[in-house]
């Protein structure tokens, strides 16, 4: 797959591709990821890409001209699938992540700034809105690669081990479990005794077991749409 990251920030999408796994995934060729700095198209003397908003309102506006241009100028971006990252979008999570990797294209992510973008941009270009969570940030470069990295981890081969793709934190609507390593004995907290058993299914069984209080006390929310799953 192909990621494009739209920003007036390439310095901080550009240090992010630098690092571990996802520097050795662009290594091997298994993604291509291209940082277009906005800025670039802005058309003027100071490379300005904001403006107020009609009707007023607090701070500024990125113009649609120079986000249309970056548009424009990735090769067949009229087929790939453009993800605008912005508190008014679509709650995003492991199963979206998960449809995104299996569709198979392309993804451009725009990496708003400011008070957000124009409408128009939305409006002509946009196919999906995702926000990351319930606040703001000063910018969309954060959430354009917090999807991009939960995205990438269902690519063959990116992690070495896709088990771990599909055994993490939301599988089944459930938190991931408690895990140790060495030593045994920490400062006198012990290692669960049945994780040195050797006993794999009282293994298993425990790990449900936690997930399901762990995610009965953290997150409610995905208990009842766990509940409500086995009860199918």
């Amino acid at each position: 797959m192909n990621f494009y990251f739209l920003t007036i920030f390439p310095e901080v999408i550009n240090a992010y591709l630098e690092k571990g796994l996802i520097k050795k995934a662009l290594d091997k060729g298994l993604i291509k990821a291209e940082v277009i700095n906005i800025r670039d198209f802005a058309g003027n003397k100071h490379n300005r890409v904001d403006d107020y908003p009609f009707g007023g309102g607090p701070g500024m506006l990125m113009m649609p001209k120079p986000l249309a241009d970056s548009i424009r100028s990735i090769p067949d971006w009229e087929n790939k699938e453009i993800i605008y990252l912005t508190p008014t979008g679509k709650q995003f999570n492991q199963q979206e992540a998960k449809e995104l990797n299996s569709i198979n294209k392309d993804i451009i992510f725009i990496c708003g700034n400011y008070e957000g973008i124009d409408q128009r941009i939305i409006d002509k270009f946009v196919t999906k809105q995702y926000c990351t969570g319930d606040y703001v940030l000063t910018g969309g470069e954060l959430p354009a690669l917090t999807v991009f990295d939960s995205v990438i981890r269902f690519i063959p081969e990116v992690l070495g081990n896709q088990e771990s793709a599909e055994s993490e934190s939301f599988s089944d609507n459930l938190l991931e479990y408690p895990q140790y390593t060495r030593p045994r004995d920490f400062e006198g907290q012990l290692v669960p005794d049945v994780l040195i058993s050797g006993h794999h299914q009282k293994i298993r069984d425990w790990q449900k077991e936690k997930s399901i209080e762990i995610t009965q006390k953290n997150r409610p929310d995905l208990y009842e749409k766990f509940l409500k799953n086995q009860n199918k």
